[in-house]
């Protein structure tokens, strides 16, 4: 098979058949059209040769006949020559411009036909005007004609179509003028001299051709050549080097000079590795990209591309370098030459993104990716070592609360003061990251120690629940840590990981600030999650969700004034789920936010049957209260059951606020303004900021049953607090409601200590809507 060069022509050697050559096929490989293109290319040159040679001929055949032939067929002939030479040399003149562009075959036969045309006095001249002369005529006719045979085989190998073409139709008529005039030898011998003619100009156009191509292959070269040296030439930052045999400079370029920072003089002689290694070769700490380089130049193989880290001035540089061996003519090693370029830039470039790739840019501790790949690594060294390895993945403890009440800012400069606590934690043992958001992890490789984690997990939680200061803000968050030790825990990255997050979500769940290790109850319990999630979803639909409402009795009177709609879930799946364990489940999952809705709707159309005094409490979280739609569906709620706005009351806790405390206020407001009253529920045991108490007008402060219940046992703190959370609300005018009353003395001292309103088992356990409605009924019939 023959290859091609860049142009799709054939190389050489050229094997081409006679009829790929005249262009009669096309060639195997390459392209026809601009392999003609290249033979016809000095195809015009020669016209006027040939325009003269016929024209000689025609007059000396004029000559030979004149006494023979009439003087008009003389004539007649001789413009039919002039008007095919003109003919041909309109077409010869088109080929002009043929080097710059490609042939098409429309042309090539218009030649070709040109050519013919040209013959065509000939053939008339060699079958015709011998039966009107002598023998001697004959062969005088015979020899011009062979003339112009032999002269188009030897000037016409640009186009070997033409010499085909003329030779045959003119030789085929003179070998059949000597057959009719009965000179069969002659006929003969006509015919093997027209095959010589035309085979030695086939392979004159065959060396024309692979001359032809032989040019523009060098052309193509040199062109080629030109681009890199001009491209080298603009580009300032490479240079060319070029050392001797005891690996010396030689011959300094001034680029190359520069790149060092010294003049070419001052360099010239110097040894190549000494100069670019600056003072570390003094020292004997020679990077290990200047080693390589030195190993190649001595083994005396090409290179190319070779980064090296050079010392230029004290400065840290990186070069680029290729280099190959020079040879004297006998084949004897004399040196290295080559190029270099400087890519400091381009390596620093490289560098940061590789750095941002693998490392977190809030904290530059490794990020997920890089902490995934260690936990592999840590994997494979149980594996090979037979040991253990571990994954701690750790959860910030209500950072949430500081980014949402402080900003983000104040969030990531607390989330970096983090990061420098963590990296206490690593080691050549252990290895700590950032994974996302306010979760980290850390990678132990070696955990056959059983207490080692254990001490680990713990250090980290006392270190991050220390306090921090941030923009004179004093904050306190805790950290929660789920761990999994590998191969036992799994032995893959994916499954590690996993079974690490599920230890870390039941350290969440059981209040943070601990450590949890995994056990495969957790994949039990994570199951159970999320059928008890896809049951929730469908809890609506298949009406499993009812009411219960607990009643708030007049601390004085004891006569019912509201009722605390509760949320109960009897799923046909699971039996009856705890509220405990099913609303946090919402909550996460936002379902909390359809099923909040219809409680809502669900409390108002089962208080609208209650007399007019009662209301009825409806508990809201965060999710619900910041949905945009919120006040609409109270209004809905409202006007679909009738239920006067006054008799709704809608319970929020402090959370709400530190999510979005701006929308919060907003959309308590706008809940103020339809006419219903607000209650804050478990106040004392959050935040207690006494600055909603002041932005918000609240009806009903809520104390929780916790501190009713240290009340009861004499807990000085808890009848503090109750005493001033009372005096407090009367102060701003609203009532106080004490939640888990549960014997006749502790119903006594809340009288006592003066809250308005009591709630708890001993004036009702939450009931059905129905025992509620039995309960308000009787109640005032009595």
């Amino acid at each position: 098979m023959v290859s091609k060069n860049a142009n799709g022509l054939p190389k050489l050697p050229l094997r081409l058949s006679p009829l790929q050559i005249i262009g009669l096929r096309a060639p195997s490989q390459g392209d026809w059209s601009r392999l003609r293109a290249l033979q016809y290319s000095d195809l015009h040159r020669a016209s006027i040769l040939r325009l003269a040679a016929h024209g000689m001929a025609a007059i000396l055949v004029t000559t030979l006949y004149a006494g023979t032939l009439p003087a008009w067929i003389l004539g007649g002939w001789l413009v039919m020559v002039a008007a095919s030479l003109f003919h041909m040399s309109r077409v010869d003149r088109t080929f002009a411009d043929i080097a710059k562009r490609t042939m098409s075959h429309q042309e090539f036969n218009r030649q070709a036909i040109a050519v013919g045309l040209c013959g065509v006095p000939w053939v008339i001249a060699l079958l015709f005007f011998p039966g009107q002369g002598t023998t001697a005529e004959h062969f005088g006719l015979w020899t011009l004609a062979s003339m112009l045979i032999a002269g188009a085989g030897a000037s016409t190998n640009a186009a070997p179509i033409s010499t085909v073409v003329f030779d045959l139709v003119v030789g085929v008529a003179g070998a059949a003028s000597f057959v009719v005039s009965g000179d069969y030898l002659f006929a003969i011998a006509s015919i093997a001299f027209l095959l010589a003619i035309v085979s030695a100009a086939v392979e004159s156009a065959r060396t024309h051709l692979s001359a032809k191509i032989a040019e523009a292959g060098v052309a193509e070269k040199d062109e080629v050549v030109s681009l890199l040296l001009r491209e080298f030439e603009e580009k300032e930052s490479d240079w060319l080097w070029q050392v001797d045999n005891n690996r010396r400079l030689r011959s300094v370029s001034p680029r190359f000079a520069y790149a060092l920072g010294r003049e070419p003089s001052e360099v010239e002689g110097e040894r190549f590795i000494r100069l670019i290694a600056g003072d570390s070769f003094d020292t004997g700490d020679i990077s290990r990209t200047l080693n390589d380089l030195a190993e190649r130049l001595k083994r005396r193989e090409s290179f190319s591309n070779l980064m090296v880290q050079a010392n230029v001035a004290g400065q840290r540089r990186w070069w680029e370098l290729s280099g190959t061996p020079m040879r004297d003519d006998s084949g004897s090693y004399i040196g290295f030459r080559g190029v270099g370029s400087d890519v400091t830039e381009q390596r620093d470039r490289d560098d940061k993104i590789a750095y941002l790739a693998r490392y977190d840019t809030l904290t530059g501790l490794p990020n997920r990716l890089m902490l995934t790949e260690a936990l592999g690594e840590a994997l494979r060294y149980s594996e090979q070592w037979k040991t253990r390895c571990a994954f701690l993945m750790i959860d910030l403890d209500r950072f949430k609360s500081v980014n949402d009440s402080l900003g983000h800012q104040v969030g990531d400069r607390l989330l970096a003061k983090v990061s420098e606590r963590l990296s206490g934690v690593t080691s050549e043992n252990t290895r700590c990251g950032r994974l996302g958001g306010d979760e980290f992890a850390v990678v132990i490789r070696d955990a056959s120690d059983r207490g080692f984690v254990d001490d680990i997990a713990r250090g980290i939680i006392e270190q991050l629940s220390q306090p921090y200061i941030v923009d004179n803000h004093t904050l306190y968050i805790g950290a929660s840590v789920g761990s999994a030790i590998g191969p036992r825990d799994g032995n893959s990255v994916e499954t590690l990981m996993r079974n690490a997050d599920l230890a870390l979500y039941r350290a969440k769940d059981e209040g943070g600030g601990m450590h949890f290790n995994y056990v495969p109850s957790l994949h039990a319990d994570a199951e159970e999650r999320r059928t008890l999630e896809l049951s929730l979803r469908n809890a609506i639909g298949k009406e499993e969700l009812e009411l219960n409402f607990q009643p708030v009795v007049n601390a004085r009177t004891e006569e019912v004034v509201s009722f605390e709609a509760l949320l109960r879930w009897n799923s046909s799946e699971h039996g009856f789920v705890s509220p405990g364990k099913f609303i946090p489940l919402a909550e996460d999952t936002r379902l909390i936010v359809p099923i909040g809705t219809w409680v809502l709707q669900e409390a108002c159309r089962t208080a609208v049957r209650w007399p007019d005094d009662i209301k009825v409490a409806v508990n809201v979280s965060g999710e619900q209260l910041l949905e945009r739609d919120f006040t609409a569906n109270v209004v809905k709620a409202l006007a679909d059951s009738g239920l006067p706005a006054h008799r709704l009351e809608v319970e929020v806790t402090e959370s709400v606020f530190l999510r979005d405390g701006r929308l919060a206020n907003q959309t308590l407001e706008e809940i103020l303004a339809l006419g219903c009253s607000i209650a804050l529920d478990d106040f004392g045991t959050g935040y207690s900021s006494l600055g909603y108490l002041r932005d918000l007008r609240f009806s009903t402060i809520k104390v929780d049953r916790s501190f009713v219940q240290g009340a009861s046992c004499d807990s000085q703190e808890s009848l503090a607090i109750i005493r001033a959370v009372v005096a407090m609300a009367s102060s701003l005018e609203m009532t106080t409601t004490a939640e888990g009353v549960e014997t006749a003395e502790q119903a006594a001292m809340i009288r006592e200590l003066g809250c308005t309103k009591i709630q708890g088992f001993y004036f009702g356990r939450p009931m059905t809507t129905a025992d509620a409605h039995v309960l308000v009924t009787k109640r005032r019939a009595a």
